[in-house]
């Protein structure tokens, strides 16, 4: 808290013995490199592990004339983590754990080449700008490092490691406020992109409070927080096919981010959309890899031409608005969701094997098969019991014969609608 120069005298006054400045609550910055020879006790109240908390004690077992000894008071139970941190470094070498001046080479050696990546970035506002010109700093390094898949992939791995390595060495008095403010940088940039492909923020617990709220708000002005409450618990129905939802994402002006969040969102209306329909839901992801596939292999050149992630952006939305037709489809055809894939399956097999079923035959032998797989599966433990199982795949056989489907190995087709079944009432509670 206070300013620089505040939190400088703090530093001397506790370092000195003759002073009255005697007790000192932390929470990280002072907690693992901050080295008073002096100190004697500590108090822990928070959990630590591994690395931190093998620094932490180490506050207290510095030597010093008339100082027999140091205690560490433990009021929440470390001993367990203190057994595992002692047992990882007894076998550190087996394990190729890096000591901490190795971690310290590695880290500076991580800073920069990272600086190398970033020469043409303009990162100054980051550092000593206003709140918002930070916040937009850290979205546009996000927005940079995915140029290109090969330019993210290799930030996103200098970071990895970079943070491996200030784990190990992070309280380490051989970084200065320019080397952390310059890490944490890194790893907040590294955040946010974690977050756009992966879905989640990974551990950013060693980042001050200031950092790790500047991410909840980078995350949040890019509109990527709300796409991931999604599915949440205690979080409100977010209808993804609303056109008001999709618009906003739109309005993202970064395009390589606009174009990470479209496929998060389009991704899991797919997934959501297999637990109804196991087949076509398999086609839509294909058709979405193949759009993933063709973004990833954009090279240096489509940057300075926008149309290409122009390109990109409607293709994502135009396979999101088939997706959502598709996902009405039934209304039109007189039957429901579950009879819907049902029919797909067949039509599918039809189509497989070049054979014409006509339409109103099709969608009327999907009604029987549903009642045909309703009748088997109101057994809570039928796709365990291969007695009902063998019943339905009869009761199949028979429904196709009656109606002259298909001229084909039935096997096939009781092998999906089965599945389809097993599929549909696993998740029918969700769908």
């Amino acid at each position: 808290m206070g300013t620089k120069d505040y939190r400088k005298e703090l530093d001397r006054q506790f370092k000195n013995e003759k002073s009255n400045f005697k007790i000192a609550l932390v929470v990280d910055m002072w907690l693992t490199g901050f080295d008073i020879p002096a100190l004697d006790t500590m108090y822990i109240d928070k959990p630590v592990q591994r690395h931190n908390l093998i620094q932490t004690i180490s506050r207290v077992n510095r030597k010093i004339e008339n100082k027999e000894k140091g205690l560490v008071v433990d009021y929440i139970g470390i001993k367990k983590q203190m057994n595992k941190a002692l047992a990882q470094y007894n076998k550190a070498d087996s394990n190729n754990f890096e000591d901490i001046e190795q971690s310290i080479v590695v880290v500076k050696d991580h800073l920069d080449l990272l600086g190398r990546i970033f020469h043409k970035f303009n990162s100054t506002p980051y550092f000593s700008g206003s709140p918002l010109e930070q916040l937009e700093t850290l979205n546009m390094a996000a927005e940079f490092v995915q140029l290109t898949q090969e330019l993210e992939k290799r930030f996103m791995s200098l970071t990895k490691r970079l943070k491996a390595a200030y784990d190990i060495c992070s309280g380490n008095e051989a970084f200065g406020p320019d080397h952390r403010d310059r890490i944490h940088f890194y790893l907040a940039v590294r955040s946010i992109v974690f977050k756009l492909t992966k879905g989640d923020v990974p551990d950013i617990a060693q980042m001050n409070a200031k950092v790790r709220e500047m991410i909840k708000q980078a995350l949040q002005s890019d509109g990527v927080e709300e796409i991931f409450k999604m599915g949440k618990e205690n979080q409100n129905e977010v209808n993804i096919f609303d056109d008001d939802y999709l618009a906003k994402i739109e309005k993202i002006k970064l395009p390589n981010t606009k174009i990470k969040l479209l496929q998060q969102l389009l991704a899991k209306a797919i997934d959501d959309f297999k637990k109804v329909n196991k087949i076509k839901g398999i086609d839509f992801s294909k058709q979405m890899n193949a759009l993933v596939t063709k973004y990833n292999e954009r090279n240096e050149a489509d940057i300075l031409r926008s149309e290409v992630l122009e390109d990109f952006t409607d293709e994502i939305i135009d396979l999101y608005h088939a997706l959502k037709k598709e996902k009405e489809s039934f209304n039109e055809m007189g039957i429901d969701f579950e009879e819907k894939a049902f029919y797909d399956i067949l039509k599918a097999l039809a189509r497989k094997y070049d054979f014409n079923y006509p339409e109103e035959k099709l969608i009327q032998l999907s009604r029987e098969v549903k009642t045909v797989v309703d009748d088997k599966a109101k057994y809570t433990d039928w796709d365990r019991r291969d007695d009902i199982k063998a019943e339905l795949k009869a009761d199949l056989i028979i429904l196709l014969a009656e109606n002259d489907y298909p001229p084909v190995d039935r096997d096939e087709v009781y092998k999906e609608i089965f599945e389809q079944a097993e599929n549909f009432k696993k998740y029918q509670k969700i769908g």
